[in-house]
């Protein structure tokens, strides 16, 4: 049950990663990271119902994250982008290609050997420990380190750097959820308010968040999301190993078998998220590449000595794709 819940959960969150990035990216690129982001962001029903679908998603998988390994979770959870990668094709109109159908396939591979690796029989060994949780500060400073060069940078290394960061805290927030859940089935919902984990989960996740709308203001989603699903699962096991005691298997042929599912999720990861159907699907593009009138609106017309003036576009339609539809087809001019 808490498998199936972990799929569906990546299924809500993929969708709404991808209506979330498909309304950042139309943001003026100055307001990465500021609230003037978030602000805009507020006002598009499209980011709204993004937001929604991943909250939705988050739910159910804090009962994933509190049921299951953070081993066993964290690649269940790495699936979202398969299913924003089925969004992703009838919105940027391009065509699904053969090495992002194979990366998918080798991404549910990983997924699959990383979960029966899990469950076989072998040797193992556990030495997490709760006063192990420092190591989740180390991980929010590597976060910020990436954050930092980001910040630092433009177009697809930003996105990528500060969607790396996004991806840590996180797995950061994976595992402060995890001790949440453990907290109410032992002290119930009242000890959970005076604890210290729930507050820190709340900050992280909204770190993450705004990390992540950043990356997705910077450039298409191929340059955010391979980023943010690799991260947040290493900084997830990780934790689930220091803190939690996740126990790792030490036989030469389990060993194996790990690294192969591991190599097979960050492959499955790389090839999906950079094929064409994750690139830039801003409806402006969209419009002046397939409305019938854009090409009459800059074309010259016969007999014109002069070339014409290039249409100008408000800010207004800059911002709006519905208006600059208004300005392709009522702004044509008569010669």
């Amino acid at each position: 049950m808490s498998i199936a819940i972990a799929i569906i959960s990546a299924m809500l969150a993929g969708t709404g990663l991808v209506l979330q990035q498909h309304a950042a990216e139309q943001a003026p690129k100055s307001y990465f990271l500021r609230l003037r982001l978030i602000a805009s962001l507020l006002r598009r029903r499209r980011w709204l119902a993004g937001i929604s679908l991943l909250a939705v998603g988050q739910a159910l998988s804090v009962w994933a994250v509190g049921h299951l390994d953070l081993s066993v979770s964290e690649p269940l959870m790495a699936t979202s982008l398969i299913f924003a990668l089925i969004l992703a094709v009838p919105l940027s109109g391009q065509r699904l290609c053969r090495t992002e159908l194979l990366g998918a396939l080798i991404l549910a591979a990983g997924v699959t050997i990383l979960s029966v690796s899990r469950t076989a029989s072998a040797q193992g060994m556990r030495f997490g420990s709760f006063a192990y949780w420092p190591a989740a500060a180390a991980i929010a400073v590597i976060a910020f380190g990436f954050a930092y060069a980001g910040w630092r940078r433009e177009g697809q290394q930003r996105a990528t750097l500060t969607a790396a960061a996004s991806g840590l805290i996180f797995g950061i927030s994976d595992a402060l959820t995890r001790r949440s859940v453990q907290i109410i089935d032992t002290r119930h919902f009242s000890g959970l308010l005076t604890s210290w984990p729930a507050y820190s989960l709340v900050a992280a996740s909204l770190i993450g968040m705004w990390l992540m709308q950043g990356s997705f203001n910077a450039a298409p989603l191929r340059a955010s999301l391979p980023a943010i699903t690799a991260a947040e699962p290493v900084a997830g096991i990780a934790l689930g190993v220091l803190v939690f005691g996740d126990v790792i298997r030490v036989s030469p042929w389990m060993i194996a078998l790990q690294i192969t599912g591991l190599a097979a999720l960050v492959i499955g990861v790389l090839m999906v998220a950079r094929g064409s159907a994750l690139g830039s699907f801003t409806p402006a593009q969209a419009l002046r590449a397939h409305h019938p009138l854009a090409a009459l609106a800059s074309a010259r017309p016969r007999g014109a000595e002069a070339a014409p003036q290039p249409l100008r576009l408000t800010s207004n339609a800059q911002d709006r794709p519905e208006a600059l539809v208004g300005e392709l087809v009522g702004g044509e001019r008569a010669d």
